[in-house]
């Protein structure tokens, strides 16, 4: 009885070393394990900031394009508005100056006049023009 005691002992001491090598290597899994989620987890991490960092610039770069567009195109409509003012203003000084003249002066006067005003007139779009 005390061989079979003594068998016993023996049986259960050797699956105590059997189970503390198994808890020891799974610990080390785990341990493993655990460090490789650490490294993954820091790699998303640093992963994810490069890509915020890039996406901020992208943005940036992007809202920036469109504001120099904006300010292109505002100061596109404003010359044009600019010089549809003085092309109007143009046509009512030309054709009041003609109805000024029509009813002041003879016609040979009035074409000599005429040809003479038109002539400063498109010399002095030209100048504000350039």
């Amino acid at each position: 009885m005390i061989l079979n005691i003594k068998n016993e002992i023996s049986e259960s001491e050797k699956l105590r070393n059997e189970s503390k090598i198994l808890l020891d290597q799974a610990q080390e899994k785990l341990d493993k394990a655990s460090i490789e989620n650490k490294k993954i987890l820091n790699q998303a991490k640093t992963d994810s900031e490069k890509l915020i960092i890039e996406m901020n610039n992208k943005f940036h770069k992007s809202a920036e394009m469109k504001k120099n567009l904006a300010e292109k195109k505002i100061i596109q409509m404003k010359e044009l508005a600019i010089k549809e003012i003085k092309d109007t203003s143009v046509k009512i000084v030309i054709n009041s100056v003609k109805k000024i003249i029509s009813t002041s002066v003879d016609k040979s006067r009035l074409d000599n006049l005429f040809q003479k005003n038109l002539e400063e007139t498109k010399s002095a779009l030209k100048k504000t023009n350039s």
